[in-house]
Protein backbone atom coordinates (compact mmCIF):
# COMPACT_ATOMS: atom_id res chain seq x y z
CA UNK A 1 0.00 0.00 0.00
CA UNK A 2 2.29 2.70 -0.84
CA UNK A 3 1.50 5.82 -1.89
CA UNK A 4 2.82 7.70 -4.63
CA UNK A 5 2.42 11.51 -5.46
CA UNK A 6 1.82 13.22 -9.42
CA UNK A 7 4.46 14.46 -10.43
CA UNK A 8 2.55 17.75 -12.08
CA UNK A 9 4.46 20.63 -11.86
CA UNK A 10 2.67 24.14 -11.36
CA UNK A 11 3.80 27.78 -11.88
CA UNK A 12 5.87 29.37 -8.72
CA UNK A 13 3.93 31.33 -6.95
CA UNK A 14 0.46 30.23 -7.83
CA UNK A 15 -2.00 30.27 -4.74
CA UNK A 16 -2.07 27.03 -4.50
CA UNK A 17 1.03 25.46 -5.22
CA UNK A 18 3.84 23.83 -2.75
CA UNK A 19 7.18 23.39 -3.34
CA UNK A 20 8.54 19.94 -3.69
CA UNK A 21 11.44 18.60 -4.29
CA UNK A 22 12.66 16.41 -7.68
CA UNK A 23 15.33 14.03 -8.17
CA UNK A 24 16.54 15.38 -11.79
CA UNK A 25 19.06 12.65 -12.61
CA UNK A 26 21.87 10.86 -10.93
CA UNK A 27 23.63 13.44 -8.39
CA UNK A 28 20.92 16.33 -9.22
CA UNK A 29 17.75 17.27 -6.85
CA UNK A 30 15.77 20.09 -6.99
CA UNK A 31 13.01 22.09 -5.82
CA UNK A 32 10.41 22.64 -8.29
CA UNK A 33 6.40 23.01 -7.78
CA UNK A 34 3.66 21.50 -7.78
CA UNK A 35 -0.30 21.80 -7.20
CA UNK A 36 -1.19 21.06 -3.15
CA UNK A 37 -3.10 17.81 -3.25
CA UNK A 38 -6.53 17.31 -1.63
CA UNK A 39 -7.73 14.64 -0.23
CA UNK A 40 -10.39 11.94 -1.38
CA UNK A 41 -13.24 11.19 0.61
CA UNK A 42 -10.85 8.15 1.98
CA UNK A 43 -7.71 10.00 2.58
CA UNK A 44 -6.12 12.52 4.47
CA UNK A 45 -3.61 14.96 4.09
CA UNK A 46 -0.16 15.95 5.66
CA UNK A 47 1.37 19.23 6.55
CA UNK A 48 5.04 17.91 6.38
CA UNK A 49 7.52 19.31 9.06
CA UNK A 50 10.17 16.77 9.13
CA UNK A 51 11.88 14.34 6.71
CA UNK A 52 14.84 12.02 6.86
CA UNK A 53 17.15 11.28 4.11
CA UNK A 54 16.91 7.32 4.06
CA UNK A 55 19.65 4.80 2.70
CA UNK A 56 17.26 3.98 -0.36
CA UNK A 57 17.17 7.62 -0.87
CA UNK A 58 21.10 7.82 -0.89
CA UNK A 59 21.40 5.21 -3.30
CA UNK A 60 18.49 6.60 -5.83
CA UNK A 61 20.48 9.88 -5.77
CA UNK A 62 23.85 7.66 -6.31
CA UNK A 63 22.11 5.92 -9.24
CA UNK A 64 22.68 2.67 -7.86
CA UNK A 65 18.55 2.12 -7.36
CA UNK A 66 17.60 2.22 -10.84
CA UNK A 67 16.40 0.69 -13.29
CA UNK A 68 14.64 -1.51 -10.88
CA UNK A 69 13.49 0.69 -8.30
CA UNK A 70 13.15 4.15 -10.20
CA UNK A 71 13.20 6.53 -13.30
CA UNK A 72 13.73 9.79 -12.97
CA UNK A 73 12.62 12.36 -12.87
CA UNK A 74 11.17 11.21 -9.55
CA UNK A 75 10.10 12.32 -5.93
CA UNK A 76 11.64 11.13 -2.64
CA UNK A 77 11.19 10.90 0.72
CA UNK A 78 9.09 8.95 2.94
CA UNK A 79 10.65 9.19 6.79
CA UNK A 80 7.66 11.75 7.36
CA UNK A 81 6.88 13.69 10.51
CA UNK A 82 4.11 16.40 10.20
CA UNK A 83 0.73 17.41 11.17
CA UNK A 84 -2.52 16.45 9.49
CA UNK A 85 -4.29 19.08 8.33
CA UNK A 86 -7.79 17.88 6.09
CA UNK A 87 -9.34 14.90 6.06
CA UNK A 88 -11.79 13.18 3.75
CA UNK A 89 -15.68 12.79 5.09
CA UNK A 90 -15.28 9.19 4.94
CA UNK A 91 -12.10 8.99 7.71
CA UNK A 92 -12.81 8.43 11.24
CA UNK A 93 -10.78 8.78 14.60
CA UNK A 94 -8.03 10.48 12.64
CA UNK A 95 -8.74 14.63 13.04
CA UNK A 96 -6.90 17.57 11.49
CA UNK A 97 -4.25 18.56 14.20
CA UNK A 98 -3.09 15.07 14.97
CA UNK A 99 0.64 14.87 15.27
CA UNK A 100 1.58 12.06 12.81
CA UNK A 101 4.27 9.68 11.11
CA UNK A 102 4.18 7.93 7.87
CA UNK A 103 4.90 4.92 6.34
CA UNK A 104 4.76 3.70 2.97
CA UNK A 105 4.47 7.01 1.62
CA UNK A 106 6.72 8.59 -1.70
CA UNK A 107 7.32 11.65 -2.61
CA UNK A 108 8.00 13.40 0.83
CA UNK A 109 10.36 15.95 0.29
CA UNK A 110 7.29 18.78 -0.50
CA UNK A 111 5.07 20.80 1.69
CA UNK A 112 1.92 18.60 1.71
CA UNK A 113 1.40 14.99 0.85
CA UNK A 114 -2.11 13.08 0.75
CA UNK A 115 -2.27 9.29 1.84
CA UNK A 116 -4.65 6.95 3.02
CA UNK A 117 -5.09 6.08 6.79
CA UNK A 118 -3.01 3.13 6.62
CA UNK A 119 -0.15 5.06 5.86
CA UNK A 120 -0.42 7.33 9.04
CA UNK A 121 -0.31 6.72 12.83
CA UNK A 122 -1.19 9.40 15.66
CA UNK A 123 1.60 10.07 17.67
CA UNK A 124 1.41 11.82 21.29
CA UNK A 125 1.29 15.88 20.95
CA UNK A 126 3.86 16.16 23.86
CA UNK A 127 6.06 13.46 21.11
CA UNK A 128 8.66 15.98 19.71
CA UNK A 129 7.72 16.36 16.18
CA UNK A 130 11.72 16.10 15.35
CA UNK A 131 12.31 12.56 16.28
CA UNK A 132 9.07 11.17 14.56
CA UNK A 133 10.40 10.74 11.25
CA UNK A 134 12.56 7.72 12.73
CA UNK A 135 9.78 5.91 13.87
CA UNK A 136 9.22 4.74 9.82
CA UNK A 137 12.29 2.02 10.32
CA UNK A 138 10.46 0.28 13.20
CA UNK A 139 7.86 -2.04 11.59
CA UNK A 140 11.15 -3.75 9.28
CA UNK A 141 13.64 -3.43 12.56
CA UNK A 142 11.03 -5.66 14.94
CA UNK A 143 10.15 -7.82 12.07
CA UNK A 144 14.30 -8.27 11.84
CA UNK A 145 14.17 -9.03 15.85
CA UNK A 146 11.69 -12.00 15.35
CA UNK A 147 13.06 -13.69 12.01
CA UNK A 148 16.55 -13.73 13.79
CA UNK A 149 14.69 -15.96 17.09
CA UNK A 150 17.48 -15.05 18.94
CA UNK A 151 18.63 -16.95 22.28
CA UNK A 152 20.33 -15.94 25.41
CA UNK A 153 23.41 -18.05 24.10
CA UNK A 154 23.21 -16.61 20.48
CA UNK A 155 25.97 -14.56 18.92
CA UNK A 156 24.99 -12.03 16.70
CA UNK A 157 26.97 -9.93 14.21
CA UNK A 158 25.13 -6.26 13.08
CA UNK A 159 27.05 -4.70 9.66
CA UNK A 160 26.77 -0.92 9.60
CA UNK A 161 25.83 0.90 12.49
CA UNK A 162 23.85 4.20 10.14
CA UNK A 163 20.57 5.17 11.55
CA UNK A 164 18.95 1.75 10.97
CA UNK A 165 21.68 -0.30 12.75
CA UNK A 166 21.69 1.44 15.66
CA UNK A 167 17.96 1.31 16.03
CA UNK A 168 18.38 -2.67 15.18
CA UNK A 169 21.17 -2.76 17.69
CA UNK A 170 18.89 -0.92 20.44
CA UNK A 171 16.26 -3.89 19.83
CA UNK A 172 18.14 -6.70 19.44
CA UNK A 173 19.98 -5.86 22.70
CA UNK A 174 16.45 -6.24 24.19
CA UNK A 175 16.82 -10.24 23.65
CA UNK A 176 19.61 -10.61 25.68
CA UNK A 177 22.27 -12.01 23.25
CA UNK A 178 25.50 -13.71 24.67
CA UNK A 179 27.66 -11.80 21.84
CA UNK A 180 25.85 -8.45 20.28
CA UNK A 181 28.85 -7.59 17.70
CA UNK A 182 28.85 -4.83 15.89
CA UNK A 183 30.91 -3.29 12.90
CA UNK A 184 31.22 0.29 11.26
CA UNK A 185 33.63 2.35 9.00
CA UNK A 186 32.91 5.48 11.82
CA UNK A 187 33.98 5.60 15.56
CA UNK A 188 31.79 7.44 16.34
CA UNK A 189 28.77 5.46 15.56
CA UNK A 190 30.39 2.78 17.22
CA UNK A 191 30.60 4.63 20.54
CA UNK A 192 26.71 4.94 20.47
CA UNK A 193 26.74 1.05 19.66
CA UNK A 194 28.95 0.52 22.81
CA UNK A 195 25.86 2.58 24.57
CA UNK A 196 23.07 0.64 22.91
CA UNK A 197 23.91 -2.80 24.58
CA UNK A 198 26.81 -3.88 21.84
CA UNK A 199 28.97 -6.30 23.49
CA UNK A 200 31.71 -5.87 20.44
CA UNK A 201 32.67 -3.52 18.10
CA UNK A 202 35.07 -3.08 15.03
CA UNK A 203 36.27 -0.62 12.85
CA UNK A 204 35.95 -1.53 9.71
CA UNK A 205 39.13 0.91 7.74
CA UNK A 206 36.84 1.23 4.57
CA UNK A 207 34.12 -0.38 2.56
CA UNK A 208 36.01 -2.93 0.48
CA UNK A 209 37.79 -4.65 3.73
CA UNK A 210 36.17 -8.15 4.52
CA UNK A 211 34.40 -8.10 8.33
CA UNK A 212 36.10 -11.83 9.20
CA UNK A 213 39.35 -10.23 8.37
CA UNK A 214 38.66 -8.19 10.75
CA UNK A 215 36.22 -9.88 13.13
CA UNK A 216 37.91 -13.10 12.26
CA UNK A 217 40.25 -13.36 15.01
CA UNK A 218 37.74 -12.92 17.86
CA UNK A 219 35.18 -15.20 16.50
CA UNK A 220 36.53 -17.60 13.95
CA UNK A 221 33.46 -19.43 13.40
CA UNK A 222 31.66 -16.81 12.41
CA UNK A 223 28.10 -15.73 13.99
CA UNK A 224 25.09 -17.50 14.73
CA UNK A 225 23.14 -14.74 13.52
CA UNK A 226 24.20 -11.68 10.64
CA UNK A 227 22.11 -8.82 10.08
CA UNK A 228 23.84 -6.82 7.41
CA UNK A 229 22.36 -2.86 7.78
CA UNK A 230 24.81 -1.82 4.42
CA UNK A 231 23.23 -0.10 1.32
CA UNK A 232 25.15 -1.93 -1.30
CA UNK A 233 24.09 -5.43 -2.36
CA UNK A 234 27.91 -6.26 -2.01
CA UNK A 235 27.76 -6.74 1.56
CA UNK A 236 25.46 -9.67 1.63
CA UNK A 237 28.16 -12.40 0.51
CA UNK A 238 30.27 -10.36 3.26
CA UNK A 239 27.08 -11.49 4.95
CA UNK A 240 27.24 -15.20 4.43
CA UNK A 241 31.31 -15.21 5.25
CA UNK A 242 30.40 -14.14 8.79
CA UNK A 243 27.65 -16.52 9.21
CA UNK A 244 28.36 -19.38 10.99
CA UNK A 245 27.68 -23.18 10.04
CA UNK A 246 24.03 -23.59 10.48
CA UNK A 247 23.29 -19.78 11.15
CA UNK A 248 21.08 -17.45 9.41
CA UNK A 249 20.69 -13.93 7.48
CA UNK A 250 18.48 -11.68 8.10
CA UNK A 251 18.80 -9.11 5.54
CA UNK A 252 17.69 -5.84 6.78
CA UNK A 253 19.97 -3.53 4.20
CA UNK A 254 22.13 -4.88 1.28
CA UNK A 255 19.23 -4.70 -0.89
CA UNK A 256 21.27 -1.98 -3.71
CA UNK A 257 23.00 -2.88 -6.37
CA UNK A 258 25.56 -6.06 -5.98
CA UNK A 259 28.86 -6.05 -7.81
CA UNK A 260 30.33 -9.19 -6.00
CA UNK A 261 29.58 -12.42 -7.36
CA UNK A 262 27.03 -14.50 -4.96
CA UNK A 263 28.57 -17.56 -3.99
CA UNK A 264 25.24 -20.13 -3.69
CA UNK A 265 27.46 -22.92 -2.94
CA UNK A 266 28.78 -21.71 0.07
CA UNK A 267 25.13 -20.97 1.31
CA UNK A 268 24.53 -24.46 0.75
CA UNK A 269 27.50 -25.92 2.12
CA UNK A 270 27.22 -24.23 5.31
CA UNK A 271 23.53 -24.50 5.61
CA UNK A 272 22.49 -21.03 5.96
CA UNK A 273 18.96 -19.50 6.08
CA UNK A 274 18.81 -16.30 4.15
CA UNK A 275 15.73 -13.83 5.35
CA UNK A 276 14.12 -11.00 3.91
CA UNK A 277 13.05 -8.29 6.57
CA UNK A 278 10.13 -6.24 5.49
CA UNK A 279 6.27 -7.47 6.72
CA UNK A 280 4.97 -9.69 4.83
CA UNK A 281 1.15 -7.90 4.98
CA UNK A 282 -0.20 -4.61 6.04
CA UNK A 283 -1.81 -6.14 9.12
CA UNK A 284 1.44 -7.73 9.94
CA UNK A 285 3.18 -4.12 9.36
CA UNK A 286 0.68 -2.24 11.35
CA UNK A 287 1.25 -4.42 14.49
CA UNK A 288 5.06 -3.86 14.13
CA UNK A 289 4.52 -0.07 13.53
CA UNK A 290 1.98 -0.17 16.47
CA UNK A 291 4.62 -2.04 18.65
CA UNK A 292 8.08 0.21 17.69
CA UNK A 293 5.89 3.48 18.34
CA UNK A 294 5.22 2.44 21.97
CA UNK A 295 8.71 0.97 22.29
CA UNK A 296 10.01 4.57 21.87
CA UNK A 297 7.46 6.44 24.04
CA UNK A 298 8.20 3.41 26.27
CA UNK A 299 12.09 5.13 26.25
CA UNK A 300 13.42 1.53 25.06
CA UNK A 301 14.47 3.18 21.28
CA UNK A 302 16.28 6.23 21.53
CA UNK A 303 16.19 8.34 18.19
CA UNK A 304 17.24 12.10 19.63
CA UNK A 305 20.82 11.19 19.40
CA UNK A 306 21.12 10.34 15.84
CA UNK A 307 19.90 13.04 14.21
CA UNK A 308 23.36 15.55 13.28
CA UNK A 309 21.98 17.92 11.01
CA UNK A 310 18.98 19.73 10.01
CA UNK A 311 18.24 21.36 6.57
CA UNK A 312 15.67 23.51 4.87
CA UNK A 313 13.68 22.16 1.88
CA UNK A 314 15.74 24.63 -0.37
CA UNK A 315 18.87 23.23 0.83
CA UNK A 316 18.33 19.96 -0.48
CA UNK A 317 20.75 19.22 -2.86
CA UNK A 318 23.45 20.46 -0.21
CA UNK A 319 22.15 18.00 2.00
CA UNK A 320 22.22 14.78 -0.08
CA UNK A 321 25.62 15.85 -0.97
CA UNK A 322 26.41 15.87 2.56
CA UNK A 323 24.74 12.32 3.37
CA UNK A 324 26.66 10.68 0.05
CA UNK A 325 29.71 11.63 1.42
CA UNK A 326 30.68 8.87 3.63
CA UNK A 327 33.89 10.60 4.65
CA UNK A 328 31.85 13.25 7.34
CA UNK A 329 29.99 12.76 10.69
CA UNK A 330 26.30 12.91 8.93
CA UNK A 331 24.37 10.33 10.87
CA UNK A 332 20.87 10.97 10.04
CA UNK A 333 19.89 14.40 8.50
CA UNK A 334 16.39 15.97 8.69
CA UNK A 335 14.71 18.06 5.61
CA UNK A 336 13.25 20.82 7.16
CA UNK A 337 9.67 21.27 4.51
CA UNK A 338 8.06 24.60 6.42
CA UNK A 339 11.29 26.48 6.21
Amino acid sequence: MMSQPKLNTVRKGSADSQRIAILAETGKIELSYAEIPEPGSDEIRVKIKWVGICGSDVEAFRGARAPEFLSTPSRLGHEVAGVIDKVGGNILGLKVGDQVTCRYVWGAFAEYIVCSAFNVKVVPENFPLIETSLLEVLPGVIHTAELSEIKPHSSVLITGQGVSGLVITQVISLFSPKVLAVTDLNEKNLILARKYGATHTYQIPNTTDSTMDVVGKDFPDGFDVVIPCLLEGDGMMDAVDAAAFGGKVVMYGCIGTCNRPFDFFKVHRKRLNIYSTEPRSDMEMRRFFNEGIQMTLDGLVNTREMVTHTLPLGNIQEAFELRSDPNNDALHILIDCEA
